[in-house]
């Protein structure tokens, strides 16, 4: 639109609408993928939306009945499509919407090689890490419930939940579980359960369903969503053998709705048992050790330091006494050898005296100031000596040197 226009000069309705038409004619066709809703048949056209399977964006499509009856199979409502179109505007009503050229569907095949290639990236991010995974509360206060309008999911998390634990409060949120709302309605469900405080751990549940059905709870967006909560998430999609994205990324998968709420809450039967199995255990732990105790201190009181107190004195005053005399047996021993010795020492001194020797018919030879003479050739002539015998004395003076 190149037209200069003033509020003096403005342009017809059909000349602005001409142009917008010249301008749309000009893109030319496109390949568009998405998901078939409000599919209606009139004529030889079929009408259609083609709605975007992750943001809440559609386009109306005209679809020619050779066209629609040429696809195998046949699309149906919620099928995902691969669509040649060509924009098209009409003029008269001032109007848009897309022409289908050609129809394609997306077979299971594709689908799951986009979802094992969208595996490989998140897996790649680290979001399926199992040390980023929460570990759920025991006990928690509120459970946050996301599943389908009046599903059987939704009465097995509530009915098995409340069996087990009765006092256990829900927070249920009701969204479409399939089909081109799903992702919305669940990720915006999820947000507002995870921004709630009371909520401890959140459950996303949903029946089973084919592949196709269970598409938006492998979405990308969902995915992330579920990765970034604060609050522990369970996924109980499907049965066993469904394994969606969501699986991979929650912080606990359970088989079957019934299965979470197994997880969820404890059974008050089974923790009534095992506490009365661990307080049996812990009588029985406290009362061995009683047992125990009593008997070391039986033991201890038997002993005759306690028994009889008074009786280990006087055993040891008897120990005293006996150490006593042997002491005084001991020590009188050694005085009495003693005593033998100095007669015996005596007696050899007495024989080896010299008045012993001079009874025996000797006589001892001495200078005047007693020194004993052993050889005559020590006396100077004229020396004075003195001659001992046993009864008296002689004195005597040497007159020559023979």
């Amino acid at each position: 639109m190149t037209s200069k226009t003033t509020p003096e000069q403005p342009l017809p309705v059909r000349t602005v609408l001409q142009m917008v038409g010249g301008w749309i004619g000009k893109l030319g066709t496109v390949w568009v993928e998405g998901q078939i809703t409000e599919l209606t048949a009139r004529g030889g056209t079929v009408f259609l939306t083609l709605r975007d399977p992750v943001a809440n964006v559609s386009a109306r499509v005209t679809c020619p009945r050779g066209v629609y009856e040429a696809t195998v199979p046949r699309p149906v409502d919620g099928a995902r499509v691969v669509m040649h179109l060509k924009p098209d505007f009409w003029v008269n009503k001032g109007s848009f919407a897309f022409t289908a050229l050609e129809m394609r569907p997306v077979g299971v095949g594709e689908l799951l090689a986009r979802l094992e290639r969208l595996r490989q990236l998140l897996a790649s991010e680290g979001l399926f890490k199992v040390d980023r995974k929460r570990r759920l509360p025991f006990l928690p206060g509120v459970v946050g419930l996301i599943c389908g309008r009046d599903s059987a999911a939704e009465r097995d998390v509530l009915e098995n939940a409340r069996r087990r634990w009765p006092a256990v409060r829900f927070k249920v949120e009701t969204v479409a579980v399939q089909g081109p709302y799903a992702v919305t309605e669940v990720t915006e469900a999820l947000r507002g359960l995870d921004a709630d405080d009371e909520v401890e751990v959140i459950v996303i549940a949903r029946g089973g369903g084919s592949l196709e059905d269970l598409l938006p709870f492998s979405d990308e967006s969902l995915v992330r969503a579920v990765a970034a909560c604060r609050t522990p998430v369970v996924s109980a999609i499907g049965h066993e053998q469904d394994n969606p994205l969501l699986d991979m990324v929650a912080d606990v998968r359970a088989s079957t709705p019934t299965d979470a709420a197994k997880k969820v809450v404890p059974d008050v039967g089974e923790q009534l048992t095992l506490v009365r199995q661990l307080r049996d255990r812990g009588r029985r732990v406290a009362g061995g050790w009683l047992d125990r105790e009593l008997t070391w201190l039986a033991a201890v009181r038997s002993r005759p330091a306690l028994a009889d107190p008074v009786r280990e004195i006087e055993r040891r005053a008897e120990q005293a006494e006996q150490l006593r005399d042997r002491a005084r047996r001991s020590l009188g021993a050694s005085l009495d050898r003693a005593e033998d010795a100095l007669g015996h020492l005596r007696a050899r001194l007495v024989t080896l005296s010299p008045a012993a020797t001079l009874e025996r018919g000797y006589a001892i030879v001495q200078r005047p100031g007693g020194e004993v003479v052993r050889r005559a050739a020590d006396v100077a002539p004229g020396a004075e000596l003195t001659i001992r015998f046993p009864d008296d004395r002689v004195t005597v003076r040497r007159d020559s040197a023979t």
